[in-house]
């Protein structure tokens, strides 16, 4: 950029650009904005998870959050609930379910309502509430440290939640790789192989997701992307110390024998498309 020239402050296009950990002006906090589009998400992902939740995303939490038996467990953003029954399964003492949206809140409850062991609180996870009580042994988040827009607020209440000692699990889309309108596969004829293009990574985005493609309607949801060091940098300064990490690959593979199948599957095994980070609150 020439001597003397701004940045300007807003990105045609690809959202709003905001200084680190600072929720968009004027906008509702956290995932209030889901209620419009619950009953799609509700529909996507139902009441086993979309099929990277099935094949991905709930086998790595579950094996990050380890010895689940007997304890109080926290599934912060929890949607309509699709960690819960694995949590019991494993034995759970109990599981309090936050999430902002009354309707996503209001589906898990219809789901849940017969255990007495499930509880699901209406409440932003960017701010203070009586949920972060330092009560609860672990805590997870799955898909959803993109969708707030204060992520440090965020990390300061799964501090605030967690006894010390209490571990947290956060699974996201990878910010180095799946970064919605900036990252994109192609393919190299000449030397058949695919590869991932990054356009733009090292700004904070405020990035609209069309909740139906194809399908008309313009309701839309905020995806809020934050290079990989600030992410790692609002864990460490809530006071919670990373213990590890783990990156996720599809499960997905284009039908064999194709003629760009062999680099197609190299290319899903070389390019994570999800980060899993565990944590540890340290007092």
């Amino acid at each position: 950029m020439p001597e003397g020239r701004k940045k300007r402050p807003y990105q045609k296009k690809t959202g709003y650009r905001r200084p680190a950990g600072r929720p968009a002006p004027g906008r509702q906090p956290a995932r209030k904005g889901w209620d419009p589009v619950a009953a799609w998400y509700d529909q996507l992902v139902g009441k086993h998870g979309s099929d990277y939740h099935q094949h991905v995303v709930l086998p790595a939490a579950m094996r990050l959050l380890g010895d689940i038996h007997g304890k109080r467990v926290l599934d912060l953003c929890c949607g309509q609930g699709v960690l819960v029954p694995l949590l019991l399964d494993s034995g759970a003492a109990s599981v309090v379910g936050v999430d902002a949206s009354p309707r996503l809140i209001e589906s898990a409850k219809t789901r849940f309502q017969s255990d007495p062991r499930v509880e699901m609180t209406v409440a932003d996870a960017c701010v203070p509430g009586d949920w972060a009580d330092g009560s609860f042994d672990l805590a997870a988040s799955l898909m959803a440290v993109h969708d707030v827009p204060d992520l440090p607020g965020k990390c300061r209440n799964v501090a605030a939640a967690l006894k010390p000692g209490g571990r947290f699990v956060a699974i996201f889309m990878h910010p180095c790789f799946r970064i919605p309108r900036q990252t994109h596969w192609g393919w190299d004829e000449g030397r058949k192989l695919q590869y991932r293009r990054i356009d733009r990574y090292g700004v904070d985005l405020e990035i609209p997701i069309q909740t139906h493609p194809g399908k008309g309607g313009g309701e839309t949801t905020a995806f809020y992307h934050r290079p990989l060091a600030e992410v790692l940098n609002a864990f460490g300064e809530s006071g919670l110390a990373i213990t590890g990490t783990e990156e996720l690959y599809s499960h997905r593979r284009s039908q064999a024998g194709g003629s760009r199948s062999k680099g197609e599957h190299r290319a899903a095994r070389e390019f994570p498309m999800f980060l899993a980070i565990a944590v540890v609150r340290l007092h």
